[in-house]
């Protein structure tokens, strides 16, 4: 069931992946691109921490952050760590 609520949460993001982000081009100063990120973000943590940390990820993006290597951080209470 979490399983299923966390693609329904997701799937803006997919859109934006699949419809949208072909449309502009790269645009994201971030490795990985900040929709991967929530992808991963969603789906190791959940749709509650995992919104938050996605949160955080694109209130970064700006003129004042260089971006760069920015990767979802490890997840040490998971219990399956085969989640990803």
């Amino acid at each position: 069931m979490l399983a299923l609520l966390r693609q329904v949460a997701l799937l803006p993001v997919r859109f934006y992946q699949y419809a949208l982000s072909p449309l502009w081009g790269p645009k994201c100063r971030f490795y990985p691109t900040c929709s991967h990120y929530a992808v991963e973000a969603v789906t190791k943590f959940g749709i509650l921490r995992g919104g938050w940390l996605t949160l955080i990820r694109v209130a970064k993006c700006g003129p004042f952050h260089p971006g760069g290597y920015d990767p979802v951080p490890p997840c040490t209470k998971c219990e399956n760590k085969q989640q990803v």
